[in-house]
């Protein structure tokens, strides 16, 4: 028999997905806690099966349990024998009281506890003693007693905590028993039980996606839902052992990777004993991931061997179910079986499911057969894989579509045409997250005849992954010789190299520097646009106009190729290729909306189509933006996510570490944690930046004036970067006495502010001229700073405006007015979570007679306008998984915000908030297709 605990569960040390689903489970829980705080007892144990979330459940208790005290304790096998082993676990921190206790209760507890002598007590003293232990320790607050594992609890603690459980009255105490196990647990049947089954369907669905880094055929996806049965750690096995790039969206192969060892070896001795019929029987199970039962007898019936009915027997119920569909009992057993059997034996069974799929209904996966029933080079075939690759991708995202590619490479008799097929795989692959595997493709793909347009395309799809892997360093001048090389060859891949070139260079210098201006003038000196010019062409002009000029003049050509990128009907391909230069456009002109806009959807097609390599950029352009716009804990919910795609202990590169530092820093830095910031290093030019930001945030200016200058912005820096060092650097400047320095940094804003125009760029250069003006003038440049960053979405750059505008105002002695702006600006870091900035604000209030406000029971309780957002959708009846779209967020996220909301609101489901009441109904249902009303508040 195959052990469920033989199959990995989520690793140690690796925070778990967030609780889905589980609404009565969390009301009940929420009802029993309710009652506890009014002063009455309740008991309940949770049961079912290993991994169904009772551990979540209780951990959900504890969390929700704010103002009580909470004691835990677990049972332990190695403890199993050891008399009271768990009671002394749990009373340990309530051992204090002991002296509260009546001398022959107290006598009892100190014998078994050893704090005295005597032999063991009689078991209904004891039971009376833990029962007086329980009731004092709640006699300041409620206590919730929380025990795991009840079923490897030691048989004298059990009973003993079974009887206190029992005999509790009018105590507000509350005890919650997790017990694994099918059967009813018997020793505590006497307490109200609440059985724990698997997650439904939907909720699975979620968990699973939320695991998964690309989207997966919905068919496998079902099957590995119908396979876990609703346990998580069954359900997160398959996408944690197998990555997304080797998972395939569905079509990978189940020998991809060396799953764990134990599964494999006590299942192949498992197989050995089968008979042949049987092990024939499962293989084709393997093969086949939909679970269709008849494709699978049809499939058995071209095999022969006498397989049937009885085969199914033979192979026992913990292997495997046929019946309106065929499951596994682990989708962990689906890919050990399959790679128990030879190479031989896989091809004959994708030969037969071949033969037995409808090549009408479903050309894709009998392509897919047919390909790993070959072993020799099959043109036909390759072919017919070629043809299924996109309509592949369509269902199982890039990863699919690379599989396809891959298999169609390696059965192509023709050299070129196998170079070729190499190439496109090795793109599908890269974008996919496989990088090793798209640098193997690579050298296929130069080893074909000699071809300049392809080996030019081979040295570009190079440079891409290094820059990908941040190795790319050299990457823009690897670019800008092959664009050289393809201008005879051909002008349009030629200029869009060219761009790549460029953005390389831009993104990768941290001041622009000589290899923007090599990049750039080369491009000016490039061949034009072959007939009308398309939105990269736009693109590549404004940028090296942008780059050799400067920002006014490059301007109007700037708008025009924006306007291309958020207007035009564009291939989702190119707009996954180029979206993040678009952004850099968008920031060079100070457009927060179209910033926004591009950002959003640069993530939402990355996430869409599976291209785990773009999603790092992806998150970390949009985790930026949310920076600016003061929305922190969104950017921290990004981060995670990030750092999770990111993971360091990936040898394939360096990149991981490098952007979950980088993430981790911009974290420390908006917050102002200074030692944080310290301990995660610098690991970047951008940190430069990042403490500029941060020792403005906590006044100390003359850092901030080293940070900025550190960051060597020039006049070939666009997006994020130019804005953010020169802005700063004015501020530090002239806070740390150097007005000479500041108005330096000062005409470097305002080359791109005057450019810009919008609200954003001139509101922050009458911010910035304010700090080097006097008198009337700069009380009129502060109000107009705060007028015109109200119309934006940048909520912390309008917390600055009124934060200077108050620290003017103080030392103008207008202290009635600098109280209301330095209140305004306290009030606003507060809510972002800018502690730096929020004391800067608090150690100038007390000038004006006044202090910081606290963060009343209001303020606290305030939803943030994304959580006020996802309720309202979520108030409106929509999912999780259809939120995520709407907001272009993934399901972590939401679920994120909405256990926050639910905290916030003191209620533990969705269809509770139908009963909140809200002022102006801020929470009433958003009708389909209507935009949300705090998007309509911030356009």
């Amino acid at each position: 028999m195959i052990e469920t605990s033989a199959f990995p569960a989520v690793p140690a040390g690796r925070p778990g997905p967030e609780l889905l689903g589980r609404r009565a489970e969390r009301e009940a829980l929420g009802r029993s806690l309710a009652a506890v705080r009014t002063g009455e007892s309740r008991s309940l144990v949770l049961w079912g099966e290993a991994g169904v979330g009772k551990s979540a459940l209780l951990e959900h208790l504890i969390d929700a349990a704010t103002g009580c005290r909470v004691v835990r304790a677990a049972g332990v096998p190695s403890e199993a024998k050891f008399p009271f082993a768990a009671l002394h676990q749990l009373c340990v921190p309530m051992l204090d009281l002991l002296d509260r206790l009546p001398e022959p209760k107290r006598n009892a507890l100190g014998a078994v506890f050893g704090r005295g002598g005597g032999t063991a007590p009689d078991p209904f003293l004891l039971g009376l003693g833990v029962l007086g232990l329980l009731a004092e320790a709640a006699r300041d607050r409620p206590l919730v007693c929380v025990i795991d594992d009840a079923q490897w609890l030691d048989r004298a603690s059990k009973q003993t905590l079974a009887f206190a459980a029992r005999r509790l009255s009018a105590e507000p105490v509350m005890c919650v028993f997790a017990v694994r196990g099918d059967a009813e647990p018997h020793d505590l049947a006497a307490l109200p039980m609440l059985r724990i089954a698997g997650l439904p369907d939907d909720d699975a669905r979620a968990l699973l996606d939320a695991a998964l880094a690309g989207p997966l055929d919905e068919q496998v996806r079902d099957q590995i839902v119908a396979e876990a049965r609703g346990n998580p750690p069954a359900l997160l096995a398959l996408p944690r052992e197998l990555p997304y790039a080797e998972l395939a969206g569905g079509f990978g192969a189940a020998t991809a990777r060396t799953l764990t060892g134990r599964i494999d070896d006590g299942l192949r001795r498992r197989l050995e004993r089968l008979p042949s019929g049987t092990r024939q029987l499962l293989l084709l199970a393997s093969a086949e991931p939909l679970g269709d039962p008849a494709l699978l007898w049809r499939a058995a019936s071209l095999l022969g061997d006498g397989i049937g009915a009885g085969a199914v027997t033979a192979a026992d119920d913990d292997l495997i179910e046929v019946g309106d569909r065929v499951r596994f009992r682990h989708p962990l057993l689906r890919p050990a079986v399959y790679r128990a059997a030879s190479p031989g034996e896989r091809r004959r069974a994708h030969r037969a499911l071949a033969e037995a799929t409808d090549a009408d209904t479903d050309p894709d996966r009998r392509a897919w057969h047919r390909a790993h029933g070959t072993m020799q080079p099959d043109e036909e075939v390759a072919a017919e894989l070629e043809r299924s690759a996109g309509r592949a991708q369509a269902r199982g995202g890039l990863a699919a579509a690379a599989a396809f590619l891959q298999r169609a490479t390696a059965l192509t008799p023709d050299s070129r045409h196998r170079a070729e097929r190499a190439l496109a795989a090795a793109q599908a692959e890269h974008l996919a997250g496989a990088s090793k595997s798209a640098l193997d493709l690579l050298a296929s793909a130069r080893g074909g005849p000699p071809d300049e347009l392809r080996l030019a395309k081979v040295e570009i799809l190079r440079a891409q992954i290094a820059a990908a892997s941040d190795r790319g360093s050299s990457a823009p001048s690897v670019l800008l010789d092959t664009a050289r090389r393809l201008e005879p060859l051909d002008t349009r891949l030629a200029r869009d190299t060219y761009l790549q070139a460029l953005a390389m260079a831009i993104s990768s210098a941290p001041g622009g520097g000589g290899c923007v201006e090599e990049v750039a003038a080369a491009t000016r000196a490039a061949p034009p646009a072959p007939g009308a010019p398309r939105p990269t062409d736009l693109l590549l002009d404004a940028l090296a106009l942008f780059c050799t000029e400067d920002a006014r003049t490059a301007a109007p050509a700037m708008r025009r190729a924006l306007t291309a990128f958020i207007e035009g009907d564009i291939p989702t391909a190119e707009q996954l290729r180029w979206l993040p230069t678009a952004h850099i456009v968008a920031v060079a002109l100070w457009d927060d909306g179209a910033s926004r806009e591009l950002a959003d959807r640069h993530l939402r097609l990355a996430r869409e189509n599976g291209a785990v390599a773009l999603l790092p950029l992806a998150l970390s352009i949009r985790a930026t933006g949310l920076f600016f716009e003061g929305r922190l804990e969104e950017a921290a919910a990004l981060n995670e996510e990030l750092q999770a795609i990111a993971d360091p202990s990936d040898a394939r590169t360096d990149h991981g570490v490098i952007v979950r530092a980088s993430g981790s820093l911009a974290l420390a830095a908006w917050r102002g944690q200074r030692d944080e910031f310290e301990r995660v290093g610098d690991t970047s030019a951008i940190s430069h930046r990042l403490k500029a930001l941060m020792y403005n945030g906590l006044g100390q200016y003359a850092e901030a004036a080293a940070a900025a200058k550190r960051a060597g912005v020039s006049r070939h820096s666009a997006g994020f970067p130019a804005h953010w060092a020169s802005a700063e650097l004015v501020e530090a400047a002239v806070r740390g006495g150097d007005p000479g320095l500041a108005a330096e940094a000062l005409e470097r804003v305002v080359q791109t502010t005057r450019a810009s125009g919008t609200c954003w760029a001139l509101g922050i250069e009458a911010r910035s001229r304010a700090l080097l003006c006097e008198g009337e003038e700069a009380d009129r440049l502060h109000r107009e700073a705060i007028e015109r960053l109200a119309r934006t979405r940048m909520r912390v750059d309008l917390a600055r405006a009124h934060l200077v505008y108050g620290e003017w105002l103080r030392r103008e002695r207008r202290r009635t007015e600098a109280r209301e702006q330095l209140s305004t600006a306290a009030e606003m870091f507060t809510a972002m979570g800018m502690k730096g900035f929020t004391d800067r604000a608090a150690r100038e209030l007390p000038a004006t007679e006044a202090t910081a406000r606290k963060r009343t029971a209001d303020t606290i309780e305030k939803l943030t306008p994304q959580e006020e957002q996802i309720a309202r959708l979520a108030r409106g009846g929509l999912t999780n998984k259809a939120i995520a779209g709407r907001l272009y967020v993934s399901h972590r996220t939401v679920e994120y915000h909405l256990h926050k909301v639910f905290t916030k609101l003191n209620i533990t489901s969705r269809h509770q908030l139908e009963h909140i009441s809200w002022p102006s109904d801020a929470l009433a249902p958003v009708a389909p297709g209507q935009a949300p009303q705090t998007l309509r508040r911030s356009a």
